[in-house]
């Protein structure tokens, strides 16, 4: 008789280690917590050698990498290497390890799923090929997002707490300050330069004329940058200077000693207040449309601004090319003419809406930190929660050059507007928001 159905080798099973590991603290030792993962995984995977289970030699180690979103390095190795049918197994310390966000995992299930590939935690034992597991997987997965969003709070609240005792928490350093010993201490030299600000825009009353002064002088921020009018503005409306410390529009006494007396801050806002409208009006009047360039009909034609004035109102337009020609495109019923007014009103509240949605907050920390590699995820969903409030403080030059920033296309369709946002373009508004917080305006 023949015995080798019973004796039958096990197929062979091709196993990767993922390790991971939040912050770059300790990596530097000789054995980190990336080792010591590794080390649990292989002895795991050595005891299912009769099963087939054969160790990859790749390593894929994300050290310095938070759970919370899937722009990790060796991990996108590790799926492009699965997507090639190179694995077998997945084995990680904790599934934690693997995600913190249910909805990304369950994008790494459906990867591993469509390509055959298991998932294994050495210390969860469970099997995803079944029913039961999965429903292990789910329960264990809400309980990590849930200590991850635990987590953001403790530390939204510790923050709150700390500003409202008027302590420092960090970010970049007004002009006039340095930080020793984690507290603000007034910089002579610079300080001088701030007073004379706010009295030459006293004596002036005109940002403009303030920035010519300064440029002319060959002054420059504490970045090293020129001055501009926005610099200006941020730096005459700071509420430190007066030695206060604000969090989320609310003023508390600061720890720091104030550079600007507080009679001489109440006459800056009193001047902004006094010639605020009239300013605004010249500024929408020389402002162009919020969306030129940007809309579109659905069947590609541009959409360009119009305006009628009827006595001393005046009404703006988007008009498609199509009507300016008397042209009636064929299979579509979307409008050609738009209230500029409502379209403008509707992109912004959609802006609003999907820059709050999970996978847009992780696109933007993705694309905030090709150009600023050590930015805190906790600070972009900040900056993306203080949006609104940033929004309706800008001017409405400004406000149009944050739109070309993040939308690449507004789309007039028969069911509404489609608006797709420029990932990219919300990286580089979110460092902006991050470099410029009310409370720590940067000059």
């Amino acid at each position: 008789m023949r015995e080798s159905s019973a004796l039958a080798t096990p197929r062979r099973q091709r196993c990767a280690i993922y390790t991971r590991k939040s912050s770059e603290e300790g990596l530097e030792q000789e054995f980190n917590s990336l080792d010591a993962q590794r080390e649990a995984c292989e002895a795991y995977t050595a005891s299912q050698k009769a099963e087939g289970w054969v160790l990859l030699r790749d390593r894929y180690d994300d050290g310095g990498f938070s759970g919370g979103t899937l722009e990790r390095p060796a991990l996108k190795r590790l799926l492009a290497d699965i997507e090639a049918g190179l694995i077998d197994v997945v084995v990680v310390y904790k599934i934690d390890r693997l995600s913190r966000s249910l909805m990304d995992f369950a994008k790494l299930v459906e990867v591993f799923d469509r390509c055959g590939v298991t998932f294994v935690s050495v210390t969860q034992s469970f099997n995803t090929t079944n029913s039961m597991g999965r429903l292990t997987l789910n329960i264990l997965l809400s309980f990590a997002q849930f200590e991850r969003e635990v987590i953001g709070e403790r530390i939204r609240d510790k923050f709150a707490a700390s500003r409202k005792r008027g302590m420092w928490m960090g970010g970049f350093v007004p002009l006039g300050y340095d930080v020793k010993d984690r507290k603000l201490v007034v910089n002579e030299a610079e300080a001088a330069l701030v007073r004379r600000i706010f009295e030459r825009f006293i004596h002036l009353g005109s940002v403009t004329l303030v920035v010519r002064e300064l440029q002319a002088e060959g002054r420059l921020t504490k970045r090293g940058k020129p001055f501009d009018k926005g610099i200006v503005y941020k730096l005459i409306n700071n509420r430190v200077y007066v030695g206060e410390a604000v969090h989320k529009g609310m003023s508390y006494p600061g720890e720091h000693e104030a550079i600007i007396d507080r009679d001489t801050f109440d006459k800056v806002q009193a001047i902004l207040a006094s010639n605020g409208h009239a300013r605004a009006a010249v500024t929408r009047s020389r402002t162009s449309a919020l969306l030129r360039g940007l809309i579109f009909t659905e069947s590609g034609r541009a959409m360009t601004p119009a305006s009628t004035k009827k006595g001393s109102r005046l009404y703006r337009y988007y008009v498609s090319t199509d009507a300016i020609r008397g042209r009636k495109p064929a299979g579509t019923a979307a409008p050609l003419r738009l209230p500029a007014d409502v379209v403008e009103a509707a992109v912004v509240r959609e802006i609003r809406r999907l820059v709050r949605a999970p996978e847009i907050i992780a696109q933007a920390v993705a694309a905030a930190r090709r150009e600023t590699p050590d930015i805190d995820e906790c600070d972009v969903v900040a900056a993306v929660d203080r949006f609104t409030e940033v929004w309706s403080a800008l001017f409405p030059a400004e406000q149009a050059r944050i739109v070309k920033l993040l939308v690449e296309r507004v789309t007039v369709t028969e069911n509404g507007l489609a608006v797709d946002l420029r990932t990219d373009g919300l990286g580089t508004v979110v460092r902006e928001m991050l470099a410029s917080k009310p409370e720590e305006a940067v000059a």
